[in-house]
């Protein structure tokens, strides 16, 4: 891919998308912690000093990455519920099947539990104050967003939805580190079946933890 210099806003916003779109299909080959900046910039085909004329850090691509695989998810999780989850169910019946679709949407998008794991602890290090409040202001909305796609189902939660809807992205990130393990580790569990009780399968460990989260927080009949 080669560009000539932007010089308007569309030319820059479309260096934009297409450093974007080349750090997601980046992605899906490879592990956050394995994306650089070195590599995004020969595969977009700019020198690193211009990627960063768009972006401060690599962190920062990856940051504005997780807002849109966000807004992506959550939209699709409206027609998910909708679909799954019958509104006219008595309570715990409602419960586990949100914790059960929420397992089942979150575990089939890897590359957003993979940023969830990685957004506290590296994503939101070496960016600016701007940066890392403009990504916050947009995850508030897409928190609310998703709060009142759970008070709809379970309305029982009142403002623990909020509280619950957090915890779902923070469990969703921490247990996806241990349903990917890198090749070491999977020789390790192959060579002493024993040691494979580590691995945890993503969807059935995050549905256990989203299903008794649920069901402790909800009031009793």
């Amino acid at each position: 891919m080669s560009f000539q210099r932007a010089r308007t806003e569309e030319q820059r916003e479309i260096r934009r998308r297409a450093i974007l779109d080349m750090a997601s299909a980046m992605l899906d080959e490879m592990p956050v912690a394995a994306v650089t900046l070195n590599e995004l910039s020969r595969r977009v085909g700019l020198a690193k000093p211009n990627v960063l004329r768009y972006f401060e850090s690599r962190e920062a691509v990856l940051l504005e990455l997780l807002d849109r695989f966000l807004r992506e998810w959550l939209t699709e999780l409206a027609d998910e519920l909708a679909a799954d989850v019958d509104e006219s169910r008595p309570m715990a019946e409602r419960a586990t099947a949100v914790a059960g679709l929420l397992s089942r949407s979150l575990s089939s998008r890897a590359v957003l539990c993979d940023l969830f794991g990685a957004q506290g602890s590296v994503l939101e290090h070496n960016v600016s104050v701007e940066v890392v409040a403009r990504y916050k202001r947009a995850s508030l909305d897409r928190l609310t967003t998703m709060t009142a796609l759970i008070q709809k189902y379970l309305p029982e939660l009142g403002e623990n939805a909020t509280l619950f809807s957090l915890q779902t992205m923070v469990m969703a990130g921490a247990l996806s580190a241990y349903s990917a393990p890198p090749p070491s580790l999977r020789a390790a569990y192959q060579a002493e079946p024993d040691l494979a009780r580590f691995h945890l399968e993503l969807k059935d460990s995050l549905e256990l933890a989203l299903t008794a989260t649920l069901l402790g927080v909800l009031p009793r009949p």
